[in-house]
């Protein structure tokens, strides 16, 4: 972490974000290479790794700032959804709306209109609901009969332009969308002589860390591979290539990828893709995706069609 904290006293980001990531690998557990990682990251994966940050201290004051920065050098439509992808805890330090200049603005100025109005109620022998409104100050609806011009502050006009984003399309959970999905067989063929009449299919290997190319019984091509983890197991069964992206964002718990190359998902999030984050090919180090190299999965995208059969066993 000090080679971290150096690197970005210095300016060297890269340098910085190899060493943190270096960090949270050997200490997972540790906040503070979290938050050296964010630091050294863009904002929307910087977002993710402050929730990683937050999963190991919840109390941690400084992630919560850092988020408020982070969101604050997004442009303000996209705020929302980089919230959404990162997957913060239900312990946001602050709603979506506090985090918008206008917004905090407004309670600024509203908080000292209630004290004062408390005040001449008060001195006035005004009715009790004028004594009463300090403390619903934090209240948003209160906020909002204060303020002079209510109209400008109604916060439903932004749902419908995050809405409908199609990052949804490219993270796991949301690919029901993608409809119809082929049938999918939770079994699976050990012999590729029970494939014979397939035409070009895909076998994944799970045992030996290994992808092979097929056209019908003859093996084309073998890829060494990185599948699931223990934790994070990839799923066994016959299914189909339901779609297919040349590059596309991945997200989840803890992580934002961008760019991921030659995507093609067989089954909800389960996708065979390039990989640059790592090289350690061969070893399970997957969130259950099945990372290839970047020249590899390449050949494998052209070489397979959507409705291809991708047979994954251990």
């Amino acid at each position: 972490m000090e080679a971290a904290r150096a690197a970005l006293a210095r300016g060297d980001r890269n340098a910085a974000r190899r060493a943190a990531r270096q960090a949270t690998s050997l200490q997972p557990h540790s906040e503070q290479a979290w938050l050296y990682l964010a630091a050294a990251s863009e904002p929307r994966a910087g977002l993710a790794y402050l929730a990683r940050a937050l999963e190991v201290n919840p109390r941690s004051k400084a992630a919560r700032k850092a988020i408020r920065w982070m969101v604050r050098r997004l442009p303000a439509k996209d705020r929302r959804a980089a919230l959404r992808e990162a997957d913060l805890p239900p312990i946001q330090p602050l709603p979506l709306e506090a985090l918008s200049p206008r917004r905090w603005f407004s309670l600024r100025m509203a908080l000292p209109a209630v004290v004062m109005a408390a005040g001449i109620g008060a001195w006035l022998g005004g009715q009790p609901a004028d004594a009463r409104e300090p403390r619903s100050a934090s209240d948003p609806v209160a906020k909002a009969s204060l303020t002079p011009t209510p109209t400008d502050t109604p916060t439903p006009t932004p749902t419908p332009t995050y809405t409908p984003t199609p990052t949804a399309t490219f993270t796991p959970s949301p690919t029901p969308s993608l409809t119809p999905r082929p049938a999918v067989s939770w079994e699976y063929a050990s012999d590729p002589s029970e494939m014979a009449n397939e035409g070009r299919w895909v076998d994944v290997d799970l045992s030996d860390q290994r992808v092979v190319a097929y056209e019908g019984e003859t093996a084309v091509r073998s890829f060494v591979v990185s599948t699931g983890t223990v934790y994070h197991p990839t799923v066994t069964g016959q299914f189909k290539i339901y779609v297919k992206y040349a590059s596309t964002p991945m997200s989840g718990p803890g992580y934002y990828l961008p760019g991921v190359p030659w995507t093609m998902y067989f089954y909800k999030g389960y996708a065979l893709h390039g990989t640059y984050w790592h090289s350690n090919f061969g070893t399970p180090m997957s969130h259950g995706c099945v990372n290839l190299t970047i020249a590899d999965s390449e050949w494998l995208y052209n070489f397979a069609a959507v409705g291809t059969l991708v047979n994954v066993h251990p």
